[in-house]
């Protein structure tokens, strides 16, 4: 039996109703069903040895405009049609919601400077996901729960305030809570009919940042996976900027104490469908590094007409402003008062490149793309690459040594010379972009064995990248598409930008 005033389980589930009301027409939503029926055996298995006895839910389909809503009708009956897959059939539905603790939640989020209020209108419609994730995870209303509007403005300081208000509730009531994040990974939907059975994801690159953020749940890093939600934001079409991750890894400590299982993974009309659970752990996994600050309390909204001039470490001008209780504003956060231009036609780049209409840009002094996508490209003011790893052009020779031979054997490697090597492409690819290794404003690194490689590639990293101030977050993998040990991910300034005025807003 898990103790009073915690969360026992987390989950991370769909919420587009074809699992429910059509699994068998696709053998893709037959999976995510099937995927479904698992995680709700996690649920009955959190109320029997954990005495799990409230589900908390956070749908990114119930928008909200002016702060968050909670809901608090103790029985809410209807019947829902989808407004966009209408055709699927109506979804008839009488829930179980816990007032109580839905009064004490809002309670608590005023308390944490947020606007927050609850809805206990007879009628009031309860959204898709809501209503999936609930029929499907507590069919029998064994459990009350509550649910949580998604504020369309919210950014992440907001969200994780909210989060943490929700956990107060549950610590002031004795509860033992179920957290669920009514959440896709990528959300990009076709736009045009497909037959069930031909069901895709979308976009190639939602693809490779869905398996690379399932690769790290499964291990139980979930707050690794919040650290990565605006530069997945930035990259592939993120459910709501992932704020249903912001969400759960708050309301589960911010920390990777978890143990991860996927259940489950798929297409559902296009976006990519997984469902997680993440229960409590007795130790942390991964070596992770934060670049996000805590956030106690909800201060006010960052500024949004003119963001003003903050003092970098040192003294430097010329930082993004700090937002006021939101935690701290990355160079990949450009203020909302920039004014991003059209893309203007770079100078001319050092190294032979082509760029296609759409901003992509490829070169032949970078190693080729192992898969359906540019070395980088190019998004009003800011470059954005595509992983960068050590290979080197033409003959995708390894630096210092591939990790491993053909028939997967460990081999021995240097890390400095890969690190040195991914740089040195990095670097290739902003020249034939225009831009320059002293216009990068963010990296993501991810190193394929954290413990041993993290001294050398950081010493490389500060040779190089010391005096330029990028925000870094460093994750460890399991493994990378080739036999390397270190890549990056990297946002620039466009060689044209002023990035003193990006940042401030001038």
């Amino acid at each position: 039996m898990s103790a009073p005033g915690s969360v026992v389980l987390g989950l991370i589930v769909p919420g587009l109703p074809h699992p429910l009301l059509a699994p068998d027409a696709s053998p893709h939503w037959r999976r995510i069903r099937d995927a479904y029926d698992q995680a709700a055996a996690r649920v009955r298995q959190a109320v029997e040895q954990d005495g799990a006895d409230l589900l908390v839910l956070y749908s990114t389909q119930w928008m909200s405009v002016i702060g968050h809503q909670v809901q608090a009708d103790p029985q809410p009956v209807w019947t829902h049609v989808d407004p966009e897959f209408h055709a699927l059939g109506s979804m008839s539905y009488k829930l179980r919601m816990d007032a109580d603790y839905a009064a004490a939640y809002a309670a608590a989020a005023r308390a944490r400077g947020l606007s927050c209020r609850t809805v206990a209108w007879p009628g009031f419609p309860i959204d898709t996901g809501t209503v999936v994730a609930l029929s499907l995870l507590n069919p029998d209303n064994r459990l009350p729960a509550t649910t949580t509007s998604c504020n369309m403005y919210a950014d992440r300081g907001e969200t994780v305030v909210l989060a943490k208000a929700a956990r107060d509730a549950i610590v002031q009531g004795g509860r033992r809570a179920i957290a669920v994040a009514v959440t896709s990974l990528s959300a990009r939907m076709h736009t045009r009919p497909v037959a069930p059975a031909d069901d895709h994801l979308s976009s190639p690159k939602d693809e490779e940042w869905n398996q690379k953020l399932l690769e790290i749940l499964s291990e139980g890093r979930l707050e690794d996976v919040a650290q990565l939600a605006r530069t997945v934001a930035h990259q592939a079409h993120a459910d709501q900027k992932m704020k249903a991750i912001w969400w759960l890894s708050a309301l589960m400590d911010q920390g990777n104490r978890l143990r991860g299982t996927v259940h489950g993974y798929g297409p559902l009309w296009g976006t990519g469908a997984a469902l997680v659970s993440l229960a409590p752990a007795a130790t942390e996994h991964g070596q992770h590094e934060f670049d996000e600050d805590g956030v106690e309390r909800f201060l006010g909204d960052a500024e949004v007409l003119q963001a003003p001039t903050a003092r970098a470490p040192g003294g430097a001008p010329g930082a993004p402003a700090m937002e006021r209780g939101l935690g701290r504003a990355g160079p990949s956060e450009v203020p909302p008062s920039v004014h991003v231009p059209a893309p203007a036609r770079a100078t001319a780049p050092a190294r032979p490149s082509s760029a296609i209409p759409t901003g992509a840009i490829h070169t032949d002094t970078a190693p080729r793309p192992v898969g359906a996508y540019p070395h980088a490209r190019r998004v009003g003011d800011l470059l954005y690459l595509s992983g960068v790893g050590p290979r080197q052009p033409g003959t995708d020779a390894i630096p210092g040594g591939p990790i491993r031979d053909a028939q997967g054997n460990p081999l021995s490697y240097d890390i400095v010379a890969q690190t040195r090597a991914c740089i040195e492409n990095v670097r290739r690819i902003l020249e034939a972009a225009g831009s320059s290794l002293d216009r990068v404003l963010d990296v993501t690194a991810f190193l394929v064995d954290m413990d041993r490689d993290f001294a050398g590639y950081n010493q490389v990293y500060g040779e190089v990248f010391a005096s330029v101030g990028a925000t870094r977050t460093t994750l460890a993998v399991r493994a990378l598409p080739t036999p390397i040990a270190v890549e990056l991910k990297v946002i620039a300034a466009a060689g044209d930008v002023d990035v003193q005025k990006l940042a401030t807003g001038g």
